[in-house]
This record gives C-alpha cells, sequence and structure tokens, in this order.
C-alpha cells in the first residue's frame, strides 16, 4: 500500500512540475505576440518539443502508463500551440514549414509502424528507444547557445529558470522510472539530468557581472530574445 502511495505521489508531482515546465513557453510566446516578432530566435525548442511529447504520448498508449498519457498530451497540445504562434511572427516561415514536415514524416513513418507491427513488445521497444532520443535533444536543445556563452564568457543567453526546472523535473522522471522499472523513461531523464547540470555549471564558471554604477547599463539580450 506504501508503494502504490509513494508511486502515486511522485507520478502527481512529476506530472505537476512537468506541465508547470512546459507552460513556461506561454510567457516567451506573450513577448513574441508584444512584439509582433520573433525576432532571431529558433522554433527548434518548441518544434522538438512537440515531437518529443507525441511519442512520449504515443509511447505511454503502448505501454497504458496514464502519468505519461496525461503529461504528454496536455504537452503536445501547449507545443503546437506555441509552434503556431512562432510561424504567425515569424520572419523566416519557410524553416519553420520545413522543421514542422520532417517532424510530421518521424510521426507518421512511427504511426503506421505501430499499427502494422504484430508484435506489441517489439513496437514498445522501438518507439522507447526513438522516444529516448527525441527527449536527449530536446533536453540538449538549450546547448546551441553554448558556443556563444564560452566565446563572449557571458551566461545571458542561457534561460536560467528553464534550465533548473528541467534539471529537478529530469530527478522526478529518472526517480519514477526506477519505480516502474522502465529504462526508456530512467536513461534519457537521467542523461537530461546531466546536461542541464553541466548548463548550470556555465553560470558558476560565467558569472553574472554586475552593472557599473557610473557606467553604461546594458539590457541583456535574452530579455529582448528569449531562448526556450
Amino acid at each position: 500500500m506504501d508503494a502504490i502511495l509513494s508511486k502515486g505521489s511522485l507520478a502527481s508531482l512529476a506530472t505537476v512540475a512537468t506541465v508547470l515546465q512546459f507552460l513556461t513557453g506561454t510567457v516567451i510566446c506573450n513577448r513574441y505576440i508584444r512584439k509582433k516578432s520573433t525576432g532571431d530566435t529558433s522554433a527548434f525548442p518548441f518544434i522538438s518539443g512537440f515531437l518529443s511529447c507525441f511519442m512520449w504520448l504515443k509511447y505511454g498508449v503502448l505501454t497504458e502508463e496514464s502519468t505519461l498519457i496525461l503529461v504528454n498530451f496536455i504537452g503536445s497540445a501547449l507545443f503546437f500551440s506555441y509552434a503556431v504562434v512562432f510561424f504567425i511572427f515569424c520572419v523566416n516561415k519557410r524553416e519553420v514549414i520545413r522543421q514542422m514536415m520532417l517532424i510530421s514524416c518521424i510521426i507518421l513513418s512511427a504511426t503506421f509502424y505501430t499499427m502494422f507491427e504484430s508484435d506489441v513488445e517489439k513496437s514498445i521497444r522501438i518507439i522507447g528507444l526513438l522516444c529516448c532520443c527525441l527527449a536527449v535533444l530536446f533536453f540538449a536543445s538549450p546547448l546551441t547557445t553554448l558556443a556563444h556563452v564560452i566565446r563572449t564568457q557571458n551566461t545571458d543567453s542561457l534561460p536560467f529558470p528553464i534550465i533548473v526546472a528541467s534539471f529537478f523535473v529530469c530527478f522526478l522522471w529518472t526517480a519514477y522510472g526506477v519505480m516502474i522499472g522502465d529504462r526508456f523513461i530512467q536513461v534519457p531523464n537521467l542523461l537530461g539530468g546531466i546536461l542541464a547540470g553541466i548548463q548550470l555549471t556555465l553560470y558558476v564558471i560565467y558569472p553574472k557581472k554586475k552593472a557599473s554604477a557610473s557606467g553604461p547599463r546594458y539590457s541583456p539580450l535574452v530579455s529582448e530574445n528569449p531562448i526556450l
């Protein structure tokens, strides 16, 4: 009984924390709407987030894991909405369409595979491996600014609150994966936590410098062009 309660409590905590993490995208989209532009930001975090959530939703359906189904149904809807907002206000719509067509091919291929594969266990393994790869890709998306951070020795372009949230969310899902004995949940979230930890160490290596009282003050680039 205690084990069931522990599993239920951990599942609820992981669900709430993950949905709150997903909702941070509304802040970014609100800025796009106010500015009527996405600036020089990329749609990749939103599009990769949608693909990752959709595939985890499919994995949850295959494994009949209700927690995964709930979280990733919400995540899929949110990230799709974010991608639509980005598309409306971006300049390079052709690039966004190209990325959407690419993930559509992946989704359709996975869907047809699960429809025609008679071995359910094999389907679970294949989709699970795909989810692992996509999850690591999603967690590592802020690392696209790593070269810029090292070159400028400035961490303003890294989304600190989102990275911290990712670290704790990955910890919760790793614990949940261990509890239900699912390595496809354990491994990518453990790697995601490590990647988030690496990004957090950049704040230690390159701490933010306080602006001089007598010198000019500049607004950080992240306030203008936040990166998810």
